[in-house]
């Protein structure tokens, strides 16, 4: 199995179109990871939230412990101060799980953008490329089968008038000259054929 043409032209062509393949998606990669990292922005606010409710909270608790040393009151001060540091950790518990949310949309975003990416690259670039694998697999196995070159010539003489010019024969006169099994012009058309499908005789 052949993965690359051996005449130069289409060699060069099948290489630029694999190195645009793995350029677009390096690129899309890099895209859907910027826009993951923008994404995560707005987990700042939820990481401002858990800070300031896990600081109001701590502090609230120390004012609730030292109010406790009161004389008389201190187990009445100290109630309603664990019950608002109570709270500031529910605000803590919510700015955690606000960072979470965007986490998770940055993951499936990401996430999202590479497949597509990747789906679409693949959709272009590797359907022609195994279609030439198998039709080049196919006509180099007409080479050394048997009437394989009677239909490589019949292959050239429906393919572009201009690659003919490489036989001796005039275009005009080759569809005679395949019927009469000339094979020199036979030889000529497969190796037009092969040429014409990026292969060497």
């Amino acid at each position: 199995m052949r993965l690359y043409a051996q005449t130069r032209a289409r060699r060069c062509r099948q290489v630029l179109a694999d190195l645009i393949a793995v350029a677009l998606l390096a690129g899309a990669v890099t895209f859907a990871l910027a826009v993951h990292d923008v994404i995560m922005l707005l987990a700042e606010p939820g990481r401002k939230v858990e800070n300031a409710g896990g600081s109001l909270a701590s502090g609230l608790g120390d004012a609730g412990n030292a109010a406790s040393n009161v004389p008389l009151v201190g187990g009445i001060l100290k109630k309603p101060l664990q019950s608002a540091a109570e709270a500031s950790n529910g605000l803590s518990d919510a700015g955690q799980s606000m960072q979470d949310a965007v986490s998770r949309a940055a993951d499936l975003t990401t996430f999202a953008l590479i497949v597509f990416s990747v789906t679409v690259v693949l959709a272009l670039w590797l359907p022609p490329r195994v279609r030439w694998i198998r039709r080049s697999a196919l006509i180099r196995g007409l080479v050394d089968a048997p009437g394989g070159a009677d239909l490589l010539a019949l292959r050239a003489l429906t393919g572009p008038v201009a690659d003919l010019a490489a036989v001796s024969v005039p275009p005009g006169g080759l569809a005679d000259a395949w019927r009469r099994g000339d094979e020199q012009v036979i030889g000529d058309l497969s190796r037009v054929a092969l040429g014409q499908a990026g292969l060497r005789p």
